[in-house]
């Protein structure tokens, strides 16, 4: 381009485009002091700006960036980052956009993070939850199901480090309100692999969840203050030197105000505070050491409502949690990148009744030290292998109060060793066909033997831009410690899974795809309680519950089903999923005989978010979700409204569960600021969406079951906003 001099100044011209996947961003302003211009589809601009003045392009949904004209400028271009990414000085750019996905998995990056994890609550496992086959206990909650398998047999990794229970919440009960301890503003990405496990992960059956955290902004310092519905933010970010960066963020909570006000219970709700930070140091072009440190804090405090606990009734609960990851990566070659990580983890709760005393309590850490190498000897070979070692301590107790006396239900205090190791081999001999092999071992201290799990997997292109994946293997997990220690420990302490899936995707141009997959999962040595229900024999006489049951491994299963997706990942138009699941699980239970659908089955699954910008400054999202009524668990039949006792297990479900949310973001471009402001109506069609209270009671004359439904939200609109300066 001729550089042409005016009165004015000088016209300059460029393009602005997502910095992630180099992809041009249509409708995005460019600012020279009162002028402004809208890039066109190709994200080409052309404006008149005077030298040394300040150049300004943004972007709803992405952060601001600015340039000074230099006099003798011809073009600037603009490379424009998610509003939940970093800035750095180079550019790394996807092959598309789905490679980050792993195979018959899901992914969320940048500002569908933000945009699923809702206003109301600003939670990235709420944002998981709206993952294709992903469904949620309730609205109050942040655990999920994958598939008909619970929360505590997914893998929760963060940085490479599995966690324990990273949830806000009353530890040791079931139904209390949780949220998640992670940021959604310091995470980077998160995905979703629900079918066989790469032997990377360790210690879960069911699947895996891998978060990464993202690095602070390796060019200049930002900061960002958030008032979101349920909490209020602060996170700043910047270089610290030239080889130094840092992002670090603290939360408090309100919370409590709203669930106060929208649940059928008193007292369920808590509050919270957190901090995270994450370190990252350069040290040589082939060297990088970071260091990342999570503090938190919830509790409970329902002294107001004294006089109507009981003696066992929860007065006040308390929880503690630090983890502190320190992660060493060498490359000594572009071939080979070795990485090496330390975690420390504690996590402390105690909950006490309306005399202080305490209902239950626990103490457990961790010590973990985990080591991943790679080697690219070709193209077309590579091999992986890495090994994990932790220390597990716990010590902790149960107690139930009678009118004259303590009654322990449960004792434990003391320590193991898990120690594990895999290797993977990927080949691929040509013509788009990939193969995996691998497998990984592991051991604990307190149980028998080295416990083997074999993975394969094999991906090869079919006519039509059609790709199909077939992936196998096993997964093993051990018991919690509590449960090795403990008086009512199982027989066996660790539960296995087989997984087998296939997957055929085909692409609908650069920047959508269809999806269609089959699973089968089958289970055993599951642990679970058959002393802990009341039921009736084949006899029809009542089998009372023991307080407490002993966990028994006697529980085998079997989940199948198939998923249909479309998908559609861009930073211009309509960008979004909509996808249906089936599963069909099936129980069957040793000592009983007794045959059931699982505790988390959700027989139909239907999941849809779409965004649009409509204009530079304004996005809007809606998501929605549709799922088969999870059972209501126990021995139960029903006649007219009561439930009564029964001999079969999970025959009756809740109410079918819906709801659908509407989002508006609309940014406010300052000179020195911005600030975006997040609406949201939670629920629009006001649907009566219903949870269990797992604490009941029967009548064993009459063996009635006592059987509590209390609704999660109703309609609720909710606000926040976020100013970035």
């Amino acid at each position: 381009m001729v550089l042409l001099f005016t009165i004015l100044g000088i016209a300059v011209e460029g393009r602005v485009t997502d910095a992630r996947t180099a992809e041009a961003l249509a409708g995005a302003e460019v600012r020279a002091g009162e002028r402004v211009v809208v890039t066109g589809r190709d994200g080409r601009f052309q404006i008149e700006a005077a030298p040394g003045s300040l150049l300004k392009a943004t972007l709803v949904g992405y952060r601001p960036l600015s340039v000074v004209v230099a006099a003798e400028a011809k073009t600037v271009d603009f490379a424009l980052h998610s509003d939940t990414l970093r800035q750095s000085d180079s550019v790394t750019v996807a092959a598309g956009p789905f490679d980050a996905a792993p195979a018959g998995g899901f992914d969320l990056a940048g500002t569908e993070l933000r945009n699923l994890g809702s206003v109301l609550a600003d939670d990235p496992f709420r944002a998981v939850q709206s993952m294709p086959g992903v469904g949620a206990y309730s609205d109050f909650q942040s655990q999920f199901t994958v598939r008909g398998a619970n929360y505590e047999r997914m893998g929760i990794y963060l940085d490479g480090v599995l966690l324990h229970q990273p949830f806000h919440a009353v530890q040791g009960d079931n139904t209390s309100a949780s949220l998640a301890l992670l940021q959604g503003e310091l995470l980077e990405s998160a995905a979703l692999e629900a079918g066989p496990l790469a032997p990377r992960y360790a210690d879960r059956t069911a699947g895996a969840v891998d978060f990464r955290l993202r690095e602070g902004d390796q060019t200049k310092r930002h900061f960002r203050a958030n008032l979101s519905a349920s909490n209020a933010a602060f996170t700043a970010e910047g270089p610290l030197g030239k080889r130094v960066n840092w992002v670090a963020g603290v939360r408090k909570s309100y919370v409590q105000y709203i669930i106060s006000r929208t649940a059928d219970e008193p007292g369920i709700a808590f509050a919270f505070w957190d901090a995270q930070g994450k370190m990252t140091a350069t040290l040589s072009p082939r060297q990088q050491l970071s260091l990342t440190l999570m503090r938190g804090q919830s509790g409970l405090d329902r002294s107001a409502n004294l006089a109507n606990l009981g003696l066992n009734g929860l007065r006040d609960s308390s929880y503690h949690s630090a983890l502190a990851i320190a992660t060493w990566r060498w490359t000594p070659s572009p071939r080979f990148l070795a990485t090496q990580r330390f975690a420390w983890l504690s996590e402390d709760f105690r909950n006490e009744n309306r005399d202080r005393r305490p209902l239950a309590e626990s103490r457990y850490g961790e010590r973990v030290w985990n080591g991943d190498l790679s080697a690219s000897w070709s193209p077309r070979f590579v091999t992986e292998g890495g090994w994990s070692w932790r220390r597990v301590q716990d010590a902790g107790a149960l107690n139930q109060f009678l009118a004259t006396a303590l009654r322990p239900l449960e004792r434990y205090a003391g320590h193991a060793g898990r120690a594990g190791g895999y290797v993977q081999q990927t080949w691929s001999p040509g013509r788009g066909v990939e193969l995996r092999a691998g497998g990984r071992l592991d051991a604990h201290s307190l149980a028998p033997g080295i416990l083997p799990a074999p993975f394969a997997a094999i991906s090869m292109p079919l006519p039509g831009r059609v790709r199909l994946a077939l992936s196998w293997g096993q997964n093993t997990q051990f018991a919690e410690l509590r449960q090795f220690l403990s008086p009512i420990r199982t027989p066996w302490p660790a539960e296995r899974s087989q997984h087998l899936q296939a997957v055929l995707e085909r692409l609908l141009g650069e920047r959508s795809r269809l999806r269609f997959e089959l699973f089968e999962r089958r289970d055993r040595d599951l642990l679970f309680r058959p002393r802990f229900d009341p039921r009736l024999n084949t006899a029809g006489n009542v089998v009372t519950p023991l307080n407490p049951a002993p966990w028994e491994s006697s529980l085998r299963g079997r989940a199948r089903g198939w998923q249909a997706m479309w998908q559609r990942r861009s930073a211009n138009g309509v960008t979004g999923w909509v996808a249906y699941t089936y599963t069909h699980t099936q129980m069957d239970e040793r000592f009983t005989g007794a045959r059931f659908i699982s505790d988390s089955d959700l027989r139909h699954q239907a999941q849809a978010f779409l965004s649009y910008r409509w204009r530079p400054t304004i996005n809007l999202s809606g998501r929605f979700s549709y799922a088969t009524g999870l059972p209501i668990p126990g021995f139960l039949q029903q006649r007219g409204q009561q439930y009564f006792l029964a001999a079969q297990r999970n025959l009756f479900r809740l109410p079918d569960y819906q709801r659908t949310d509407l989002r508006l973001n609309k940014a406010f471009v300052r000179k020195r600021y911005q600030a975006t402001l997040f609406a949201e109506v939670v629920n629009v069609t006001n649907r009566r969406n219903l949870r269990v209270d797992e604490t009941q009671s029967f009548d064993a004359r009459t063996r009635r079951v006592f059987v509590r439904l209390e609704r999660t939200f109703p309609i609720l609109p909710s606000a926040g906003v976020v100013f970035d300066f």
